[in-house]
């Protein structure tokens, strides 16, 4: 269940209030009752719940229907022409809701709107509009994937720092003759588990990246630091590699 199908307050442009405030039935009201009467009430309360916990969800993407079909009308997919812009906020003025609302119903709108027109138009379309090819929905789904990512690649890497074995180097040892300092003996195991885990949250991370979004939307010089970070990442990833490769049987 996405999160617009869960938290339905906000996309109502409702307040907040105190659930505890909220009238409803006491307990006293219901001693009287019979077993039958109470499983009758309770099955009316299920029924009655049931038939409203998706309407918020439908009516929201009915209402972004309306403001599509009107993008289309004034042939203005990506909703910034005068025409389009005063006829949604006409329809919004007379529900007495502000139509510039960045929360409530209309910010729900528009992302439900958002998800339709990348079904409704062509890739083509898109990009002739100035629209992202994915939609809101796909956007968050990204945002909570690299999120997990990082997360996951914060801990791998707190993980690696505390399980690498430190070594004890003695003057004029060198680094082959490096012993590992007795207490940390058990950590090597472990070590090289984190550090497989650790590269491949890594990669992880990276395949967030979207072309498109370099591409298309970044400005010249913001291609040019992303390029700079890549570019000692991958020097990085070149000096990792002479380790990585270099003991490999001969046999």
């Amino acid at each position: 269940m996405s999160r617009k199908d869960v938290d339905i307050r906000p996309e109502m442009g409702l307040p907040d209030v105190d659930v505890d405030s909220l009238p409803s039935i006491q307990l006293e009201e219901l001693a009287g009752e019979s077993e039958a009467e109470l499983v009758a009430r309770g099955v009316a309360y299920v029924r009655e719940f049931e038939d409203i916990r998706n309407k918020p969800t439908i009516l929201l993407r009915n209402i972004a229907a309306v403001t599509v079909a009107l993008r289309l009308k004034y042939d203005d997919p990506g909703g910034k022409s005068y025409g389009y812009r005063q006829a949604v906020a006409g329809m919004y003025r007379t529900a007495g809701i502000p139509a510039d609302s960045e929360s409530g119903t209309p910010a729900a709108v528009r992302w439900h709107a958002g998800n339709l027109l990348r079904k409704t138009l062509t890739t083509r379309e898109l990009r002739a509009t100035g629209l992202l090819e994915t939609s809101p929905s796909e956007r968050e789904s990204d945002r909570r994937a690299l999120n997990g990512a990082i997360i996951k690649s914060s801990r791998a890497s707190d993980e690696v720092a505390t399980s690498t074995p430190r070594v004890s180097k003695g003057k004029g040892k060198s680094t082959q003759s490096a012993e590992v300092v007795p207490e940390q003996r058990g950590h090597p195991v472990k070590a090289t588990a984190d550090h497989l885990r650790l590269a491949r949250t890594v990669g992880t991370v990276l395949g967030q990246l979207d072309t498109d979004v370099i591409d298309r939307h970044m400005t010249d010089g913001q291609r040019a630091a992303l390029d700079a970070e890549l570019a000692d990442m991958q020097a990085k990833l070149t000096k990792l590699r002479r380790h990585s490769r270099k003991r490999r049987s001969k046999d």
